[in-house]
């Protein structure tokens, strides 16, 4: 039987990206997107959530979000989820969800002077990022 892990996010940077690089001198980027849901409860009052996602970039991709993405950027954001484990500085187990970027796409950004920017950022060299059963240790991720 056939699986099928797909995400799509729309929405906006609560902060600029960070990056790090592996060991191996790999770069990884990480920043969380915020999406929001509206609706009209029974009493016919407006509500509002925020959904926050944490998204991970890897190689080149992750440079040219940290160069183009500041906090507030909308982006478009299609990848896969991942669910991993670790354990706190005291001790305490954590579980993060997080989606692993494929395609990063830049929407309305502009660069000095004006001039567009790149519009999208697409996974070229998906051959370098960690395989989706976690090839790379997790002490090998710099955050």
């Amino acid at each position: 039987m056939a699986s099928f892990n797909k995400v799509l996010i729309l929405g906006n940077l609560g902060s600029d990206p960070e990056i790090a690089y592996t060991g191996s001198g790999l770069a990884v980027a990480r920043f969380n997107v915020a999406t929001n849901e509206v609706w009209i409860d029974q009493e016919g009052n407006q509500q509002q959530h925020t959904e926050w996602h944490r998204v991970v970039v890897w190689g080149k991709q992750a440079e040219r979000c940290k160069e183009y993405l500041k906090k507030g950027s909308t982006v478009f954001v299609e990848g896969r989820l991942r669910t991993r484990q670790f354990e706190d500085r005291n001790s305490n187990k954590r579980v993060v969800v997080e989606v692993i970027a494929q395609r990063v796409q830049f929407i309305g950004t502009r660069g000095a002077g004006g001039a567009h920017e790149p519009a999208e950022v697409v996974a070229d060299e998906i051959a370098q990022a960690p395989a989706p059963n976690g090839a790379i240790a997790d002490d090998d991720v710099p955050f």
